[in-house]
């Protein structure tokens, strides 16, 4: 086990451990598109895109992403409810408003190309800094991600909690520590690739590692147990129930702008609960809080009950319903009308996106 007060001659083996990588990722590397440039821009919307998305499902949304705002100036002139339909998908949305804020903010001035006009960008992090400048510029700037977490953990034995600062400072120190300063892009992207396909999270290829003989995990039979985390995010359910409105030719949605999930997304009407309801408290819950025609009311039917939509961290289990909405009557306060025909014009969450291939 490496303490964090430990010298680091410890790392004098990193000549051997650096060429072991580099020489695994000449073999193993996936051909992909951001790793054929070195437009910062380019890079930026992959790291972004890659922070929480698997990369066969985040090559094909960057690609289209690549194709439509091909540079700051297009992504800073865009709308925002298109800039959201082309990450709708994606999940975890503030990535999206980040980039764009931050596109905007660029706009006209270039983009940075030092580490601290970097990380100075919205919504970028210790990490994602990084990756540009030593992806975009070759600058000397470690990367520590979950993949080098996971790499660095099991090879020296360390068994810091990755979630502590303790534990952060000590990655970070022996990530700068190991990193290859005359090929620092090159041994960046084969130590986060050997982490994705060699040193797993599950079933990891020890018996064909390159960094078997000196792995203290595997030495010590620890491989499953490292890296270690110390908190466990609690999950929590909500309760969604859905109504597909239709009113002549029209339906109704709204925009949600409140500090939640999905913010600047589309919706159909919502009511939310902390239980599910049955369709007599569902009515209930509408008369109480929209101006519901009695016609709407007696309308109401279930079209798709007992949807599970899982986020990180929260579990939305969800129903759906349709409610005739008479055509001279306002919409609930908060929704608008807009044609059935436009409804594919905006985006949506996946939950409903889904819902609307199945149901119309």
């Amino acid at each position: 086990m490496i303490g964090f007060a430990v010298e680091l001659p410890i790392f004098a083996a990193m000549e051997p451990f650096a060429s072991i990588l580099e020489s695994w990722y000449a073999e193993h590397r996936r051909e992909l598109p951001w790793r054929e440039t070195r437009d910062p821009y380019r890079i930026w919307i992959s790291e972004i895109i890659l922070q929480q998305t698997r990369v066969a499902q985040g090559e094909a949304y960057y690609r289209r992403f690549i194709e439509r705002f091909p540079d700051v100036e297009a992504l800073a002139a865009a709308p925002d409810d298109e800039v959201m339909k082309y990450w709708q998908g994606l999940g975890y949305y503030s990535r999206a408003r980040h980039l764009h804020a931050a596109a905007r903010s660029l706009a006209g001035r270039g983009f940075p190309t030092d580490y601290e006009g970097v990380r100075a960008l919205q919504g970028v992090g210790d990490y994602t800094a990084a990756a540009i400048c030593s992806f975009a510029y070759d600058l000397p700037c470690a990367v520590v991600d979950g993949n080098v977490y996971r790499v660095l953990a099991r090879y020296f034995g360390i068994d810091a909690p990755i979630d502590s600062s303790r534990g952060k400072n000590i990655f970070a120190a022996m990530a700068a520590e190991m990193l290859d300063r005359r090929h620092p892009a090159l041994y960046n992207q084969a130590i986060m690739e050997f982490g994705a396909l060699q040193c797993t999270h599950s079933a990891p290829a020890c018996l064909l590692c390159p960094l078997s003989d000196g792995c203290q995990a595997l030495a010590t039979g620890r491989v499953g147990e490292l890296p270690v985390k110390q908190h466990r995010t609690k999950t929590v359910s909500r309760y969604f129930h859905y109504l597909y409105i239709v009113s002549g030719s029209d339906a109704f949605i709204r925009r949600r702008e409140a500090d939640d999930i999905w913010r600047h997304l589309y919706e159909l009407p919502l009511v939310e609960a902390d239980h599910p309801l049955s369709e007599e408290e569902l009515r209930h819950r509408i008369v109480e809080e929209w101006a519901c025609p009695d016609e709407a009311l007696a309308s109401l039917r279930p079209l798709l009950r007992g949807v599970k939509h899982v986020l990180s961290h929260r579990i939305l289990p969800t129903d759906f319903y349709r409610m005739e909405w008479p055509c001279r009557q306002e919409p609930p306060a908060g929704y608008q009308r807009v044609p059935q025909e436009s409804l594919s014009d905006y985006a949506f969450p996946r939950l409903i996106d889904a819902f609307f291939e199945k149901n119309r």
